[in-house]
Protein backbone atom coordinates (compact mmCIF):
# COMPACT_ATOMS: atom_id res chain seq x y z
CA UNK A 1 0.00 0.00 0.00
CA UNK A 2 1.98 2.93 -1.34
CA UNK A 3 -0.02 5.68 0.39
CA UNK A 4 -0.95 3.95 3.62
CA UNK A 5 -2.00 6.47 6.27
CA UNK A 6 -1.59 9.53 4.05
CA UNK A 7 -4.31 12.17 3.73
CA UNK A 8 -4.98 13.33 0.19
CA UNK A 9 -7.15 16.02 -1.38
CA UNK A 10 -8.22 15.44 -4.98
CA UNK A 11 -10.10 18.26 -6.72
CA UNK A 12 -12.41 17.54 -9.63
CA UNK A 13 -12.89 14.03 -8.26
CA UNK A 14 -16.42 13.31 -9.47
CA UNK A 15 -15.38 12.04 -12.90
CA UNK A 16 -12.53 11.44 -15.33
CA UNK A 17 -8.94 11.68 -14.16
CA UNK A 18 -9.91 13.04 -10.75
CA UNK A 19 -12.20 10.10 -10.07
CA UNK A 20 -9.55 7.63 -11.23
CA UNK A 21 -6.93 9.28 -9.00
CA UNK A 22 -9.23 9.30 -5.97
CA UNK A 23 -10.04 5.60 -6.45
CA UNK A 24 -6.42 4.58 -7.02
CA UNK A 25 -5.14 6.54 -4.02
CA UNK A 26 -7.84 5.05 -1.78
CA UNK A 27 -6.92 1.55 -2.97
CA UNK A 28 -3.33 2.33 -1.97
CA UNK A 29 -4.32 3.16 1.60
CA UNK A 30 -4.86 6.92 1.44
CA UNK A 31 -7.61 8.75 3.27
CA UNK A 32 -9.13 10.74 0.44
CA UNK A 33 -10.93 14.07 0.59
CA UNK A 34 -12.68 14.11 -2.79
CA UNK A 35 -13.99 17.48 -3.95
CA UNK A 36 -16.08 18.60 -6.91
CA UNK A 37 -18.95 20.90 -7.82
CA UNK A 38 -21.10 17.94 -8.96
CA UNK A 39 -22.61 16.62 -5.72
CA UNK A 40 -24.56 13.75 -7.25
CA UNK A 41 -21.61 12.21 -9.07
CA UNK A 42 -19.24 12.94 -6.19
CA UNK A 43 -21.53 11.12 -3.76
CA UNK A 44 -21.53 8.10 -6.08
CA UNK A 45 -17.72 8.04 -6.24
CA UNK A 46 -17.32 8.32 -2.46
CA UNK A 47 -19.97 5.64 -1.86
CA UNK A 48 -18.24 3.30 -4.30
CA UNK A 49 -14.86 3.82 -2.61
CA UNK A 50 -16.40 3.08 0.79
CA UNK A 51 -18.11 -0.05 -0.53
CA UNK A 52 -14.70 -1.26 -1.69
CA UNK A 53 -13.48 -1.08 1.90
CA UNK A 54 -11.45 2.09 1.46
CA UNK A 55 -11.74 5.53 3.06
CA UNK A 56 -12.99 8.73 1.45
CA UNK A 57 -15.18 11.70 2.24
CA UNK A 58 -16.82 13.99 -0.29
CA UNK A 59 -16.94 17.75 -0.17
CA UNK A 60 -18.84 19.90 -2.65
CA UNK A 61 -16.32 22.59 -3.57
CA UNK A 62 -15.71 25.15 -6.30
CA UNK A 63 -11.97 25.51 -6.83
CA UNK A 64 -12.53 29.15 -7.83
CA UNK A 65 -13.99 29.95 -4.40
CA UNK A 66 -11.58 30.83 -1.57
CA UNK A 67 -14.07 29.77 1.11
CA UNK A 68 -14.37 26.33 -0.45
CA UNK A 69 -10.59 25.97 -0.63
CA UNK A 70 -10.23 26.86 3.05
CA UNK A 71 -13.03 24.46 3.90
CA UNK A 72 -11.50 21.49 2.08
CA UNK A 73 -7.99 21.94 3.51
CA UNK A 74 -9.30 22.51 7.04
CA UNK A 75 -11.60 19.49 6.70
CA UNK A 76 -8.67 17.25 5.75
CA UNK A 77 -6.74 18.22 8.86
CA UNK A 78 -9.74 18.15 11.19
CA UNK A 79 -10.95 14.77 9.96
CA UNK A 80 -7.66 12.94 9.41
CA UNK A 81 -5.03 14.96 11.27
CA UNK A 82 -2.80 15.94 8.34
CA UNK A 83 -2.62 16.93 4.70
CA UNK A 84 0.05 14.93 2.91
CA UNK A 85 -0.86 15.23 -0.77
CA UNK A 86 -2.78 17.82 -2.78
CA UNK A 87 -3.83 16.89 -6.31
CA UNK A 88 -4.93 19.97 -8.24
CA UNK A 89 -6.95 18.22 -10.92
CA UNK A 90 -10.07 20.33 -11.50
CA UNK A 91 -10.05 22.19 -14.80
CA UNK A 92 -12.09 23.17 -17.85
CA UNK A 93 -11.45 23.73 -21.54
CA UNK A 94 -12.22 26.76 -23.72
CA UNK A 95 -13.54 25.69 -27.13
CA UNK A 96 -10.12 26.47 -28.70
CA UNK A 97 -10.91 30.21 -28.85
CA UNK A 98 -7.91 32.30 -30.03
CA UNK A 99 -6.98 35.69 -28.58
CA UNK A 100 -8.80 37.83 -31.15
CA UNK A 101 -12.20 36.36 -30.30
CA UNK A 102 -11.70 35.67 -26.60
CA UNK A 103 -14.03 37.60 -24.28
CA UNK A 104 -13.06 38.93 -20.87
CA UNK A 105 -15.63 36.62 -19.30
CA UNK A 106 -14.22 33.52 -21.01
CA UNK A 107 -10.64 34.45 -20.10
CA UNK A 108 -11.44 35.19 -16.45
CA UNK A 109 -13.44 31.97 -15.97
CA UNK A 110 -10.72 29.72 -17.43
CA UNK A 111 -7.92 31.43 -15.49
CA UNK A 112 -9.95 31.37 -12.25
CA UNK A 113 -10.58 27.61 -12.41
CA UNK A 114 -7.40 26.37 -14.11
CA UNK A 115 -4.78 28.61 -12.51
CA UNK A 116 -5.95 30.89 -9.71
CA UNK A 117 -7.84 28.10 -7.95
CA UNK A 118 -4.87 25.71 -7.96
CA UNK A 119 -2.64 28.56 -6.74
CA UNK A 120 -4.93 29.24 -3.79
CA UNK A 121 -5.25 25.54 -3.00
CA UNK A 122 -1.46 25.12 -3.15
CA UNK A 123 -1.00 28.16 -0.89
CA UNK A 124 -3.37 26.72 1.70
CA UNK A 125 -1.75 23.29 1.48
CA UNK A 126 1.79 24.67 1.77
CA UNK A 127 0.93 26.56 4.95
CA UNK A 128 -0.23 23.26 6.45
CA UNK A 129 2.49 21.00 5.02
CA UNK A 130 5.34 23.27 6.12
CA UNK A 131 4.42 22.63 9.75
CA UNK A 132 4.36 18.85 9.33
CA UNK A 133 7.42 16.75 10.08
CA UNK A 134 7.28 14.99 6.71
CA UNK A 135 6.12 17.98 4.68
CA UNK A 136 3.96 17.01 1.73
CA UNK A 137 3.48 16.63 -1.98
CA UNK A 138 1.67 18.82 -4.51
CA UNK A 139 0.68 17.38 -7.88
CA UNK A 140 -0.71 19.70 -10.53
CA UNK A 141 -2.60 17.99 -13.33
CA UNK A 142 -1.78 20.30 -16.22
CA UNK A 143 -1.79 19.42 -19.94
CA UNK A 144 0.45 19.27 -22.95
CA UNK A 145 -1.38 22.54 -23.61
CA UNK A 146 1.06 23.93 -21.06
CA UNK A 147 4.01 22.93 -23.24
CA UNK A 148 2.85 23.97 -26.71
CA UNK A 149 0.76 26.70 -28.28
CA UNK A 150 -1.84 24.83 -30.32
CA UNK A 151 -3.17 22.22 -27.89
CA UNK A 152 -6.07 24.40 -26.81
CA UNK A 153 -7.43 27.92 -26.97
CA UNK A 154 -5.60 30.99 -25.71
CA UNK A 155 -7.03 30.98 -22.18
CA UNK A 156 -6.57 27.24 -21.68
CA UNK A 157 -3.01 27.20 -23.01
CA UNK A 158 -2.09 30.24 -20.91
CA UNK A 159 -3.59 28.71 -17.76
CA UNK A 160 -1.68 25.46 -18.21
CA UNK A 161 1.62 27.23 -18.98
CA UNK A 162 1.08 29.18 -15.78
CA UNK A 163 0.33 26.03 -13.81
CA UNK A 164 3.61 24.47 -14.94
CA UNK A 165 5.49 27.64 -13.98
CA UNK A 166 3.91 27.61 -10.54
CA UNK A 167 4.85 23.94 -10.12
CA UNK A 168 8.50 24.70 -10.84
CA UNK A 169 8.49 27.68 -8.49
CA UNK A 170 7.09 25.63 -5.61
CA UNK A 171 9.68 22.93 -6.31
CA UNK A 172 12.54 25.43 -6.44
CA UNK A 173 11.55 27.08 -3.17
CA UNK A 174 9.62 24.75 -0.86
CA UNK A 175 11.14 21.62 -2.37
CA UNK A 176 14.81 22.55 -2.34
CA UNK A 177 14.70 24.79 0.72
CA UNK A 178 11.89 22.99 2.50
CA UNK A 179 10.14 19.64 2.50
CA UNK A 180 7.31 19.99 -0.02
CA UNK A 181 7.80 18.37 -3.41
CA UNK A 182 5.84 19.70 -6.39
CA UNK A 183 5.47 18.01 -9.77
CA UNK A 184 3.06 18.19 -12.68
CA UNK A 185 1.48 15.80 -15.14
CA UNK A 186 0.95 16.94 -18.73
CA UNK A 187 -1.67 14.59 -20.21
CA UNK A 188 -2.46 14.49 -23.90
CA UNK A 189 -5.79 13.17 -25.12
CA UNK A 190 -7.59 11.26 -22.35
CA UNK A 191 -11.05 9.72 -22.52
CA UNK A 192 -12.89 11.86 -19.97
CA UNK A 193 -16.03 13.98 -19.81
CA UNK A 194 -14.00 17.18 -20.25
CA UNK A 195 -14.33 16.60 -23.99
CA UNK A 196 -18.08 17.20 -23.64
CA UNK A 197 -17.34 20.80 -22.62
CA UNK A 198 -16.07 21.51 -26.14
CA UNK A 199 -19.51 22.59 -27.33
CA UNK A 200 -18.70 25.17 -30.02
CA UNK A 201 -15.11 24.67 -31.20
CA UNK A 202 -13.68 27.80 -32.79
CA UNK A 203 -12.85 27.29 -36.50
CA UNK A 204 -9.35 28.80 -36.28
CA UNK A 205 -8.51 27.03 -33.03
CA UNK A 206 -9.77 23.75 -34.47
CA UNK A 207 -7.68 24.29 -37.61
CA UNK A 208 -4.58 24.87 -35.46
CA UNK A 209 -5.04 21.74 -33.39
CA UNK A 210 -5.89 19.73 -36.49
CA UNK A 211 -2.68 20.82 -38.19
CA UNK A 212 -0.58 19.19 -35.47
CA UNK A 213 -2.51 15.90 -35.51
CA UNK A 214 -4.98 16.67 -32.78
CA UNK A 215 -7.76 14.72 -34.47
CA UNK A 216 -5.64 11.56 -34.61
CA UNK A 217 -3.78 11.84 -31.30
CA UNK A 218 -3.50 8.69 -29.15
CA UNK A 219 -6.29 8.48 -26.59
CA UNK A 220 -5.36 7.42 -23.08
CA UNK A 221 -7.48 6.26 -20.17
CA UNK A 222 -7.99 8.12 -16.91
CA UNK A 223 -6.59 5.14 -14.99
CA UNK A 224 -3.27 5.52 -16.82
CA UNK A 225 -2.94 9.09 -15.58
CA UNK A 226 -3.85 7.91 -12.07
CA UNK A 227 -0.85 5.57 -12.14
CA UNK A 228 1.44 8.52 -12.92
CA UNK A 229 -0.13 10.51 -10.08
CA UNK A 230 0.38 7.57 -7.71
CA UNK A 231 4.09 7.47 -8.53
CA UNK A 232 4.43 11.20 -7.86
CA UNK A 233 2.49 10.98 -4.60
CA UNK A 234 4.43 8.01 -3.25
CA UNK A 235 7.87 7.71 -1.71
CA UNK A 236 9.01 6.01 -4.94
CA UNK A 237 9.43 9.52 -6.38
CA UNK A 238 11.21 10.98 -3.35
CA UNK A 239 13.95 12.53 -5.53
CA UNK A 240 11.55 13.79 -8.20
CA UNK A 241 10.86 17.50 -7.70
CA UNK A 242 9.91 20.14 -10.25
CA UNK A 243 9.32 17.56 -12.99
CA UNK A 244 6.76 17.76 -15.77
CA UNK A 245 5.76 14.24 -16.79
CA UNK A 246 4.23 14.09 -20.25
CA UNK A 247 1.62 11.34 -20.62
CA UNK A 248 0.33 11.56 -24.17
CA UNK A 249 1.00 8.18 -25.77
CA UNK A 250 3.81 9.72 -27.80
CA UNK A 251 1.71 12.40 -29.50
CA UNK A 252 4.30 15.14 -28.98
CA UNK A 253 7.32 12.87 -29.46
CA UNK A 254 7.24 13.19 -33.24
Amino acid sequence: MKLLGKTVIVTGAAAGMGEAIARKFAEEGAKVVATDIDKERLDQVVKSIAESGNEAIGLVSNIANQEDIDKMTNKAVQKFGSLDVLVNNAGIMDNFVPVGDLTDQQWERIIAINLTGPFKAARAAINIMEKQEKGGVIINNASIGGLFGARGGAAYVTSKHGLLGMTKNIAATYGIHGKIRANAIAPGGVATNIQSTITEPHPLGSQAIGSIGGNSAPLGQAEEIAEVALFLASDASSFVNGAIITADGGWTAS
